[in-house]
């Protein structure tokens, strides 16, 4: 077995798009080996990256594929052999496979007689099939911008290609991709190495020979080494810690090759900003990470992460022109923040009308107005369902939760939005809960945030999400594919994880309320949010929650066969969709269960094929039934309205429970019971008797979406 190498060597590549084009980069070389049947049983993959490459090294590809025997099958034997002999047709089959007319066979298949022959395929070198399909499945790489940089040439990358490494061992691998031919020479640090190439003796000695060119290729090791910089840095000032950041930690260590940290000092004076304000320009804007005191107050410092090592003298001068950068963005917000002062929220509504939300819409004043009917409409089924709220506070909130949007604050740091309308309402003496509500409008911005943790900022929110998504996709700009400029998928998250994690009383159904009331009578637009909020439900069960995609099938599918029990998503809280897809994960565990959830589907289908055959139900007691009929038709009746009560009452595990004691008369029923007799009554009987078990039992689940053995 041989070892191969790929590196990929870029111009600088944003932080951003790394992780994604390193995972996928990975998953397309192991595809190619798996599918060419290059890959040993015990290979081992790691990927590789830094701003300037990607890289992966794959350890136990086989030199060569191994000879296989395929059965190749042609035209029918009577086109192909007409009185014995041969025709063109025969011919052509035979020069295609590579044989001669008398290698042809007859075989008879399940549509009939067919030319046949088997083949012997001798297997190609790992080099010759890297060389030819490697380069398409680079340039096949997924960016979300891409770039030309040879002129009359049609490839497209995220930016230039240097270089290209590829070796099969000490080999090279000789492929070409966008013009640069493979070699065995890769590239070091830009600054601490040089332009000098690094001569690789090997695909395994990659890692290594790069650190001694001041490049740690693993993203790792380079996370690890950051952590432990600001934890080193940081313990120069007593009782201080570094801020925790996650996503800045990502960006750095997608920045940088070779890193290392320094700790520089701001003037205390900046701290009577709000901490948002600081913390957003060290983060967002200079990618510096804050301080913190023993008492998780934000302290005067700040720690920024080099590309680079320097000596003392080195990292003075840097220290010094980093906070002199600082420096001069907190006298840019301090500026800004005392200068909106002098125009409260209150008086900023009317230039809403200038602010544009969407030139086909209209302005954020026009979306105020939308947002407060949607308020409304929400706050009506919660306040009934006995919710206990500040109303007045609620609508004063919607009021005035764009009005930031105009203050010099945001224009300059627009990732404050919302954060500083929250801030300048309660510095305004506006009341607690107006502010926090205009505070949390934009959480959650992802499915691993918090929810809004005030009644008012969850309605708020759910709100202004609801008329942004009515309003796009009523002027047709709903997500296709993978493309959703306007992010509605992310919006519509928000809306079922507030639903979901909130104690709001506030169904889908309530959801829908709202929705009617600002779509316009349009009926098409209104069905395609309604869809869509139940796919992103789904979603969220599945990609939040965890639940298997057969089970989350069988909860939000549940209803839809239902008539005098009818439970649906939309007359649900969505917490009870969650506790039934619970109690089901659960229940699969059950022998019992899992037989007579299969039984369930079997149902599904017998009734599905009665309906194409236009056979009719009939009632269970239109005839004598057999024992076995007759003692399902008995469990089903006494379990019914027992399981009908535990539904009620949320207790979706006990009724299931319930529901798997019916396998012994539901295994006996399929055993002895012919459920298309050619009798039509007795058949009519059967037919009514299953659709009545399947109507009974389907409310917690449509158990026939389950998957099993």
């Amino acid at each position: 077995m041989s070892d191969f190498l790929l590196e990929i060597g870029l111009e600088e590549v944003p932080a951003r798009m790394i992780a994604g084009a390193e995972a996928e980069l990975g998953r397309r070389v192991k595809e190619l080996l798996t599918r060419e049947r290059l890959l040993a049983p015990e290979a081992k993959l790691t990927t590789y990256s830094t701003p300037r490459r990607l890289a992966v090294l794959v350890e136990g590809v086989l030199a060569a594929q191994a000879d296989a025997e395929e059965q190749l099958t042609g035209p029918s034997w009577k086109v192909a052999f007409k009185d014995g002999a041969a025709t063109a047709a025969a011919e052509a089959f035979a020069k295609k496979a590579g044989v001669a007319v008398t290698a042809l066979k007859k075989v008879t298949t399940a549509k009939g007689e067919y030319v046949g022959v088997t083949v012997k395929r001798e297997g190609v070198g790992a080099t010759q099939l890297l060389a030819g399909e490697l380069p398409k499945e680079v340039l096949g790489l997924y960016w979300a911008k891409n770039m030309y940089w040879r002129a009359g040439k049609p490839e497209r990358f995220v930016r230039p290609v240097r270089w290209v490494v590829a070796m099969l061992d000490t080999a090279v691998v000789p492929l070409e991709i966008a013009g640069i031919a493979a070699g065995n020479a890769t590239r070091g640090h830009r600054v601490l190495h040089g332009s000098a190439a690094i001569v690789l003796a090997s695909a395994t000695s990659y890692q290594e020979a790069l650190r001694t060119a001041k490049v740690i290729v693993d993203v790792a090791e380079r996370r690890y080494v950051i952590r432990k910089a600001l934890d080193k840095a940081t313990r120069s000032v007593a009782g201080a810690r570094w801020r925790e950041d996650e996503l800045l930690l990502e960006t750095v260590v997608h920045l940088t090759e070779w890193p290392s940290v320094i700790l520089g000092d701001f003037d205390r004076e900046y701290l009577t900003l709000p901490e948002e304000v600081l913390v957003t320009v060290m983060r967002d804007h200079q990618k510096y990470f804050a301080v913190e005191d023993a008492h998780s107050k934000l302290a005067p410092h700040f720690l920024a992460v080099l590309n680079t090592e320097t000596d003392a003298e080195g990292a003075a001068i840097i220290r010094h022109g980093n906070a002199r950068v600082l420096t001069a963005r907190f006298k840019d917000a301090r500026f800004f923040w005392e200068f909106d002062q002098k125009t409260p929220l209150t008086e900023r509504v009317e230039s809403l009308k200038h602010v544009t939300f969407h030139k086909e819409l209209g302005s954020y004043a026009w979306k105020t107005e939308q947002n407060l009917r949607v308020t409304r409409e929400l706050a009506a089924v919660v306040k009934a369902a006995g919710v206990a709220f500040d109303e007045a506070a609620l609508l004063k909130a919607v009021e005035l939760a764009k009005t930031d949007l105009t203050t010099e604050l945001v224009k300059e740091f627009t990732e404050l939005q919302g954060m500083i309308g929250g801030l300048y309402a309660r510095a305004q003496g506006l009341g607690e809960r107006v502010a926090l509500a205009i505070y949390e409008q934009y959480t959650p911005g992802s499915t691993e945030d918090n929810i809004p943790v005030s009644v008012e900022g969850q309605l708020l929110g759910l709100a202004d999400r609801i008329q942004t998504i009515v309003a796009m996709f009523g002027i047709g700009l709903r997500p296709t594919g993978s493309k959703d400029p306007f992010a509605l998928r992310r919006t519509g998250n928000g809306v079922i994880k507030i639903l979901a994690e909130s104690d709001l009383e506030l169904t889908l159904d309530g959801i829908y309320s709202a929705i009617r009331a600002i779509s316009d009578g349009s009926k098409d637009t209104f069905n395609e949010v309604q869809a869509f909020l139940g796919e992103r439900v789904k979603s969220y069960l599945m990609e939040v929650r965890g639940f298997a995609y057969d089970v989350v099938n069988a909860v939000t599918s549940a209803g839809s066969i239902v008539v005098s029990t009818e439970v649906t998503l939309g007359a649900e809280n969505v917490r009870h969709t969650i506790a039934r897809a619970e109690a089901l994960t659960a229940a699969r565990g059950s022998e019992d269960f899992v037989a007579v959830a299969a039984a369930f589907k079997r149902i599904k289908n017998i009734l599905r094929q009665a309906e194409e055959k236009g056979f009719t139900l009939g009632s269970p007691n239109s005839v004598e039934l057999v024992a076995e009929a007759q003692a399902l038709w008995d469990a089903a009746r006494k379990l019914t309205p027992q399981v009908a009560v535990l539904r009620e009452r949320r207790a979706y595990g006990e009724a299931l429970a319930l529901i798997a004691t019916l396998r012994p008369a539901v295994d006996a029923f399929f055993d002895k019971v012919m459920v298309l007799d050619p009798d039509v009554q007795v058949r009519g009987a059967h037919l009514g008797l299953i659709d009545e078990v399947l109507r009974g039992f389907s409310g917690i689940a449509d158990f026939g979406e389950i998957v099993t053995p």
